[in-house]
């Protein structure tokens, strides 16, 4: 039970008429931006617990 491409249409109509057609872009981009800066975190916290496991696999040895 997805969303349908009617409403991604509704969507995107009521976005333009919110934002406007100048501010819609600048919009996707900070949007797009802070995708990469979350998933960037993310994986450098995945990270860390993985260094923390294998200093304490060390550490009992």
């Amino acid at each position: 039970m997805g969303i349908g491409a009617g409403s991604w249409i509704i969507i995107a109509i009521v976005a333009l008429l919110i934002f406007g057609p100048k501010r819609l872009p600048e919009l996707g981009r900070s949007v797009g931006q802070t995708l990469r800066e979350f998933k960037h975190a993310a994986s450098g916290a995945s990270e860390d617990r993985e260094k923390d496991k294998q200093r304490q696999v060390d550490d009992k040895e």
